[in-house]
């Protein structure tokens, strides 16, 4: 919505009539008859109603169905960081680079980790080879119990013909009971040699789960806003070392008087007038309404001068417009953003600059 230029002759006429005014006092000024106190009275005349007509015609009235408020452009903002502790041995990306989702931006030192993975993958392969005689002395053992179950049936049937004496076949029941007590042995040796090559698998990922995170990516597609750290530097787990701003998710907060707050709901149509571009407005939505009255931030002007409670709202850029005007708004612009309360009703040519 571009403004035509006979909405600007307002402001030009109230011109072009004062600098004429203006003109003919001095020349009647240069007269002898003339008196400075009447020249005094011309000047205030002139200025006053330049003032009144401007007042009249240089800013369209509001419209009841419309709330505005002001505010600065945000954009959200994704730190980069460290998941472990070490030295900083590379980070690529400067400060107005952009980046893709992603993409490698930056390593910490892993040989420590690497040995440790190495020496992590040796105990799994140990534990796998202990395991592995476990089981083998789990066969061991059943194969000693079938052998002495088959004993004791062969004994049982020669003490009942009086073949050999009940002394053997207690020996024999005996060595069944042995049997089967190192087949519960073994196969507890199984279960605990089974843990610990779980234990170790588990070990060994969590060292990979740190190399992997060595590697600083990019959370999202943006510009990189601040380079915190260099390489060289060792940092503590958790230190930032990039700031990545997300252009597709441009927002601006303002506040609106308690009787407007109301009557906005989520996902009402919005407009912001950006300082920057004054030519054209920028399509938005409300994202957010709070449920709550807060006391007006001092940085807030509210155009009936300043109602002490006011509701914050949240207006995003519409996402189409940013993906067709791309780098063209910025975090920090000042701006006015425009509410419509009634969506039956069209927006005006021309909104008020505030």
């Amino acid at each position: 919505m571009n403004e035509s230029s006979d909405k600007r002759c307002p402001l030009s006429a109230v011109r072009s009539l004062t600098q004429d005014l203006l003109r003919r006092c001095i020349m009647f000024s240069s007269s002898a008859s003339f008196r400075w106190p009447v020249l005094v009275v011309l000047l205030f005349g002139v200025v006053a109603g330049g003032w009144s007509l401007w007042l009249r015609t240089g800013s369209p009235p509001v419209p009841t169905y419309l709330v505005s408020g002001n505010g600065r452009l945000e954009s959200t903002a994704y730190d980069v960081a460290t998941r472990i502790p070490g030295r900083l041995i590379a980070l690529r990306p400067r400060e107005g680079d952009l980046v893709v989702r992603g993409d490698e931006l930056g390593q910490i030192d892993v040989r420590d980790l690497q040995a440790q993975l190495t020496q992590s993958e040796a105990l799994v392969r140990q534990a796998q080879q202990v395991a592995a005689e476990a089981r083998a002395t789990v066969v061991r053992c059943q194969s000693e119990g079938k052998l002495a179950s088959a004993t004791l049936v062969r004994t049982q049937e020669l003490v009942a013909r009086s073949f050999l004496s009940p002394q053997r076949l207690d020996q024999d029941l005996n060595n069944v009971r042995i049997a089967d007590a190192s087949l519960l042995a073994a196969q507890s040796k199984v279960a605990a040699a089974d843990s610990a090559v779980l234990a170790a698998e588990a070990n060994v990922r969590r060292i990979q789960s740190n190399v992997d995170d060595a590697s600083l990516r990019a959370p999202v597609s943006g510009r990189v806003l601040y380079r915190l750290a260099e390489p060289g530097e060792v940092l503590a787990g958790g230190a930032r070392v990039l700031t990545v701003l997300d252009p597709s998710d441009v927002f601006m907060t303002i506040f609106v008087p308690a009787g407007s707050a109301g009557q906005i709901a989520l996902g009402s149509e919005a407009r912001l007038r950006v300082d920057a571009l004054a030519d054209q407005y920028v399509p938005a939505q409300v994202i957010f309404v709070a449920e709550r009255a807060q006391f007006t931030p001092r940085e807030v002007e509210t155009r009936d001068e300043r109602e002490k409670l006011m509701f914050r709202v949240k207006l995003r850029v519409d996402s189409g417009w940013l993906s067709a005007h791309p780098d063209l708004l910025k975090p920090g612009m000042p701006a006015v953003g425009w509410v419509r309360l009634d969506a039956s009703r069209s927006w005006p040519d021309q909104l008020p600059e505030r």
